[in-house]
């Protein structure tokens, strides 16, 4: 029941990175609340007043609209600890502890590639969308934007045009639209992806949601394009974050007398990688294109657990066709990291597993 966690999600001076610590301690939103304010004062972690306001019942009154509001919406509110979390999104610094989705949950768990740029593109910028975003999904990658005007919008419709998946990341509750003018588009995309908010439902679109929101959009995924922008396009803040997440980075070539292709021009500059298709992309990022059927965990015939070794079994039971980071393994195998990158590289080597961007790996096919 995410009741706890949005009632914790809602107090003042309460940020992501605090409610994670708050969580690695306690373990559940739950167990929190039934602290005393002294003692959560006592571990360090969050001030006397965020601690007073823990026993505000209107925490709770918030946290049951906000329950019932979903569910008229048909919205879902998944936490941190759901199974259904994105995984790449549960490794970054300062993951939303819930996040607000409408549409097809299970898109959330597909690979993914964001496609960011400029809300004034040229008419170069839109065909260039259009044509690697169709050539992206046909390795069934999965489409993130931001639904903003210009090069976000196109990715979402050429992705829809080309019968791919998408998932719009917004800087407002899902019971708004923003910009108005999409309003169509979002309702395509819940058709076949997902809307998507960590802000509660009725967060108007404040300017400062949007660098916020910008963290989610390079943390679903595996990789960043920047089709145009300036030197000066937010779509700098959303490299900013996946170069922080270990996110490779990609940038469209454009006109040298562009002013939305300085931005891009100096990404590359600075080693972005250079994308002409979405096809190099796709190799780039090492990406399986897998059927939805075969997205199961499930090996080939071709595979057999025989040819391993205890080790390498015990590392290799710990992963899936969701990408995990190393650490986890780590964690779950209580194998340290320098031990684990020999077992990964022979399970590599033989065929079982792949490694993705990030330091991400998933099972071979």
């Amino acid at each position: 029941m995410p009741l706890h966690w949005i009632a914790l999600n809602a107090v003042k001076g309460l940020g992501p990175v605090k409610i994670k610590q708050l969580l690695d301690k306690y373990g559940d939103p739950g167990v929190v609340f039934k602290q005393s304010p002294s003692e959560l004062v006592k571990q360090g972690i969050v001030s006397e007043s965020v601690a007073s306001q823990l026993g505000d019942p209107s925490l709770f009154r918030f946290a049951q609209k906000q329950l019932s509001w979903a569910e008229r919406l048909k919205v879902s509110v998944i936490t941190c600890s759901d199974s259904v979390y994105p995984s790449c999104l549960k490794e970054i610094f300062a993951p939303p502890p819930i996040i607000y989705v409408k549409g097809r949950i299970e898109v959330l768990q597909k690979h993914a590639i964001a496609v960011v740029g400029t809300r004034v593109p040229t008419a170069y910028g839109k065909k260039v969308t259009d044509s690697i975003c169709a050539e992206l999904v046909e390795h069934r990658l999965v489409i993130v934007s931001g639904l903003a005007r210009g090069i976000d919008t196109s990715a979402h419709q050429s992705c829809i045009n080309h019968k791919g998946e998408t998932v719009a990341v917004l800087g407002c509750g899902l019971d708004r639209c923003y910009p108005s003018e999409n309003r169509d588009l979002s309702e395509k995309i819940v058709e076949k992806g997902v809307l998507l908010s960590e802000f509660p439902l009725g967060t108007p679109p404040e300017a400062y949601n949007f660098p916020r929101r910008n963290r989610i959009i390079s943390g679903m995924t595996c990789g960043v394009l920047v089709v145009e922008a300036g030197v000066k396009s937010g779509s700098l803040i959303t490299v900013h974050y996946a170069l922080q997440q270990g996110r490779d980075v990609f940038a469209v070539p454009g006109p040298i007398s562009s002013p939305v292709s300085a931005g891009t021009f100096n990404l590359i500059k600075n080693g972005a990688i250079p994308a002409r298709s979405g096809h190099e992309i796709a190799q780039s990022l090492k990406v399986t294109t897998l059927s939805f059927e075969s997205q199961t965990g499930c090996l080939s015939a071709g595979f057999s657990t025989e040819l391993l070794q205890d080790s390498e079994k015990d590392v290799f039971e710990q992963l899936s066709t969701i990408p995990v980071r190393i650490d986890d393994i780590s964690t779950r195998t209580g194998i340290p990291i320098a031990s684990l990158y020999p077992l990964l590289l022979n399970l590599e080597l033989k065929g079982f597993i792949r490694q993705l961007s990030g330091q991400l790996y998933v099972t071979g096919v």
